[in-house]
């Protein structure tokens, strides 16, 4: 039995198990959920102690193994390129998911109820910041505290500032470091795959105090957040089109042909690394682009950008808000919108690590990260529709990139 079947599974029978125990009004069963409940925050905080050294580590690779200046006029453009679409997408999501949200009953009790299950865990709500106690706080005096602490926005911060200096360094030194970090990620990214091996255990955890809290009302908001987060990702993939037929002046029919069957991998498998080989064949053969796009943009944007990424992040922090019945201020959402876009380039390449990804959007905000559980164990279908709409928006920024590429030659 996969891995996903046996965390819906888990997921299933713990919201059934909390749907009954939450109608049978049972003390004892009351106190059951209350001693299996942490083992849901015990699986949680293991993949909290992974955020911290997994972001950073990937950040300096990210930044330091690239290069920038080697890579010139293609590497400054893509990026560019890739922080607009992201930022696009974080603020499409940001506009269109709180006032459906909205919308979805509130049971203030249930809430309650598991805010009160978390009392161990420390506040869920934050103490509200001035805008000039925010911009002061976004650099860290000291990052180790800030890195102790988990306050994601100012570590990130001093990570990308960290990563800038030291792709200014020595070769020698700077490949030292790339090799360091990137043993880090490495190391980081196995051990993930042991958390996610203990999914099905904590998801049941987590579920049965849901569903014994929120009753059937859990069920309703688990299926609004799987069609609000797939549907955000069928609006981006079809942004996508636009941007490949008049940003880098190709046919539709062309693009969506070339597209095809990367697409077609990335449906089926939930991999952009699968699909970057259909891709680049279908680049270098069809669509004839440059030689350097193929060989490092290509590679370099199945690696690192995924315009969907700030969608789990910005719609799952909204969801978790609303199960434990959190009312988000306005700096709570601005440090949600910021994360999410620098935090986009460090999701993890593992099943559900966009969901894994939206940790530290959640630590960022001071909101209850025990809540990630319920959102891994339905991201199957979400997760298809955001590596489809990834693997398309990849193939489009090099079609657009290899035109303006052109058009720089030329001139």
């Amino acid at each position: 039995m996969s891995l996903t079947i046996r965390v819906l599974l888990g997921l299933v029978l713990g919201l059934v198990a909390g749907f009954g125990v939450g109608a049978a009004g049972i003390p004892t069963l009351d106190g059951i959920v209350g001693w299996i409940e942490p083992l849901g925050r015990l699986w949680v905080n293991a993949i909290r102690m992974t955020v911290i050294p997994l972001v950073g580590s990937l950040l300096v690779v990210g930044i330091v193994g690239t290069d920038v200046r080697a890579v010139g006029r293609i590497g400054t453009r893509a990026i560019g390129l890739f922080l607009g679409l992201i930022a696009f997408a974080a603020v499409l999501t940001a506009i269109v998911t709180p006032p459906l949200v909205a919308r979805l009953p509130v049971d203030e009790e249930a809430a309650a109820g598991l805010r009160e299950s978390l009392a161990v865990s420390g506040p869920v709500e934050s103490q509200v910041q001035t805008m000039r106690e925010w911009l002061v706080s976004l650099v860290p005096t000291n990052p180790m505290e800030a890195m102790a602490d988990g306050a994601m926005l100012p570590f990130i911060i001093f990570t990308l500032l960290f990563s800038l200096a030291a792709a200014r360094v020595a070769r020698d030194h700077r490949e030292a470091l790339t090799g360091l970090f990137k043993a880090i990620s490495e190391a980081m990214l196995v051990l993930i795959g042991w958390i996610l091996d203990l999914a099905p255990i904590g998801v049941f955890a987590l579920a049965l105090s849901l569903g014994a809290n929120m009753g059937l009302n859990a069920a309703g908001a688990i299926l609004a957040y799987i069609v609000l987060h797939s549907g955000l990702c069928i609006i981006l993939l079809g942004a996508v089109y636009p941007l490949a037929v008049y940003g880098g002046r190709l046919p539709l029919k062309e693009f969506s042909a070339a597209s095809l069957p990367a697409q077609a991998v990335a449906f089926s498998s939930r991999s952009s690394l699968a699909s970057l080989p259909p891709a680049v064949e279908e680049c270098e053969v069809r669509l004839k682009l440059p030689p350097a796009i193929n060989s490092f943009l290509l590679p370099l944007g199945f690696s690192v950008f995924r315009i969907t990424a700030p969608v789990p992040m910005i719609v799952g922090a909204y969801f978790i808000a609303y199960f434990y019945g959190i009312t988000l201020e306005p700096f709570q959402l601005l440090t949600m919108l910021v994360t999410s876009i620098l935090a986009s380039f460090t999701v993890p390449g593992v099943p559900g690590g966009g969901v894994i990804a939206a940790v530290p959007v959640l630590m960022a905000a001071d909101l209850p990260v025990e809540g990630i559980g319920i959102l891994l164990a339905v991201d199957t279908i979400p997760d298809i529709f955001r590596t489809t709409a990834n693997v398309t928006a990849n193939v489009g920024a090099a079609v657009v990139l290899a035109k303006n590429e052109k058009g720089g030659t030329e001139s």
